[in-house]
């Protein structure tokens, strides 16, 4: 399974995760954030996807943090699709 990361705002249960592209080039890596909200005994509400260079999901991940969201675990199963 591809290496995920989760985050989580406190707040409003809105959750990303981050996975990565496994088609993008080596040299040019790209990872999806999909933006969510688990639900109490239901598939979850999936918002968007977004298709982002590393570097722009790293600066994403530290903005996210900066402002109180936190890394988490998985909400919800990988084969939910947007």
């Amino acid at each position: 399974m591809p290496h995920q990361d989760w985050i989580q705002d406190p707040n409003s249960t809105d959750t990303k995760r981050f996975h990565p592209d496994e088609k993008s080039w080596s040299r040019d890596p790209h990872v999806f954030v999909d933006s969510g909200r688990p639900l109490s005994g239901a598939p979850p509400l999936l918002k968007t996807r977004v298709h982002l260079s590393q570097q722009t999901a790293d600066q994403l991940w530290r903005e996210l943090v900066r402002v109180g969201w936190r890394p988490c675990g998985p909400q919800w199963s990988s084969d939910s699709d947007i």
